[in-house]
């Protein structure tokens, strides 16, 4: 499945997926279409695996990524580690009922 456009110009489409990636990571939870939490879910992953790595280097891609700093820490301190010992598939997604009013499929995107 090739990455969706989302119909938006490129930096609308970029700042979309980054509030969307650093809400995520905040709540650990989050409910938003199946086309976009696909999309979140790979950004996701890669921003955990920096959190695994856990160096400077890491911290400074996340946070030129990610939108608050705050949640960049959270990253780092308490998520990445979590996930130590286990390679990828950090992410779950569970299909939920179709939106009312335009029926787009809907998921529930949450860490495992």
């Amino acid at each position: 499945m090739g990455m969706s456009k989302f119909d938006r110009p490129s930096d609308q489409r970029r700042a979309l997926l980054r509030n969307l990636a650093t809400s995520f990571l905040a709540k650990e939870r989050i409910e938003t279409t199946e086309a976009k939490a696909e999309a979140v879910a790979r950004i996701s992953e890669k921003m955990i695996t920096l959190a695994k790595r856990g160096d400077l280097h890491a911290r400074r891609q996340a946070l030129a990524y990610l939108l608050d700093e705050n949640v960049v820490k959270k990253l780092f301190d308490t998520i990445g580690p979590r996930y130590a010992g286990r390679n990828g598939g950090y992410t779950r997604i569970v299909k939920t009922a179709p939106r009312r009013g335009d029926a787009a499929p809907m998921v529930i995107l949450e860490l495992v």
